[in-house]
């Protein structure tokens, strides 16, 4: 049942607007009778209760904001034990509206917002967690410039163990942001959050993430390297370029292995190393049993010559053994 405006929610929270829905939950305005300021409710669908995949990371997601209280972070109000989550409401707006609104952003402003959500996510990292579903969907920004992340419905702690059921831990987070690691499956490290934040800077600056539903695939596959900033976006410097283009790798060992780094690159731009011509990636070595096309075709080659040979030996042979008195 959706709630609507006036609708009181356990005779505290009076709704004002509907705010959106999730796969597990709805997400509401509303007015807390007890402290008179505005909060964000979000009520897990009754449908969560009985699937154990949409319960678990509702409570992971209870779990895990309990414990984050650093800047740029929307805070948690209720307790662990209460039946729905209680957040702090944020004035602004999300980047996706924001950026349709305003198209690509200058450059200034893009390189501010990668250093506060790349802080936000080392405090985050240092607290051993990673968000996996970083865009623009999930960042608020207001009114004076600062941005605010949420959402940490599929968020995951490191140390947590990975759950028993296969189903549980199939890929999630959304396909246009998520590294490649995480496409196949794989839990992530702080690299994970780094490709994402690369993608979504790549998106502000240009209008477009780098991979269009065409070419997600093949890059996935590790096998295309990432797009050159400035071939969307001819003014980007050329330290954000690189910055980008090393978020952007596939291979996690080539990208930048911690937030503090990246941070620290856009607060540095004469520091980064800009090379003269970007190092292209080589095709990845195939994996055992995996041979490149032209080593298939001439085994198939070499096949059909050594049948050839046999049934022309065989052939002479009968011949020979007919003609023979």
């Amino acid at each position: 049942m959706r709630y609507a405006r006036g609708d009181c929610v356990r005779d505290r929270y009076d709704i004002c607007a509907f705010l959106g829905e999730g796969s597990s939950a709805e997400v509401y305005r509303a007015e807390d009778r007890t402290t008179g300021r505005d909060v964000v409710l979000k009520l897990p669908r009754l449908t969560v209760a009985g699937d154990l995949v949409a319960y678990k990371r509702y409570r992971a997601e209870i779990d895990i904001l309990a414990g984050l209280h650093g800047a740029g972070l929307q805070q948690l109000l209720s307790g662990p034990s209460e039946p729905f989550m209680v957040l702090e409401y944020v004035e602004g707006e999300s980047l996706r509206t924001y950026l349709r609104r305003c198209g690509p952003l200058p450059v200034d402003q893009v390189v501010a917002i990668g250093l506060q959500l790349a802080a936000t996510l080392e405090y985050v990292h240092e607290q051993g967690v990673i968000h996996r579903d970083i865009k623009p969907e999930n960042v608020l920004i207001g009114a004076a410039g600062q941005v605010t992340l949420t959402d940490f419905g599929i968020a995951m702690r490191l140390t947590s163990r990975r759950f028993a059921l296969s189903h549980l831990s199939n890929a999630v987070g959304t396909p246009d942001y998520m590294a490649p690691e995480q496409v196949r499956g794989a839990r992530g490290d702080a690299r994970t959050d780094v490709y994402s934040l690369g993608v979504l800077l790549y998106e502000l600056l240009t209008g477009a993430v780098p991979y269009p539903a065409d070419a997600r695939v093949e890059h996935h596959g590790a096998r295309t390297d990432p797009p050159l900033v400035r071939s969307g976006r001819p003014d980007a410097p050329e330290f954000l370029e690189a910055i980008l283009y090393r978020a952007l790798r596939r291979r996690p060992a080539e990208r930048y292995a911690s937030m503090a780094a990246v941070g620290a690159d856009l607060s540095n731009p004469d520091s980064v190393s800009v090379p003269n011509r970007y190092e292209r990636d080589e095709p990845p070595p195939a994996p055992p049993g995996d041979l490149p096309p032209w080593s298939t075709t001439l085994r198939i080659l070499a096949l059909v010559a050594g049948v050839l040979l046999v049934v022309g030996f065989a052939a002479q042979t009968l011949h020979r053994g007919l003609a023979s008195p």
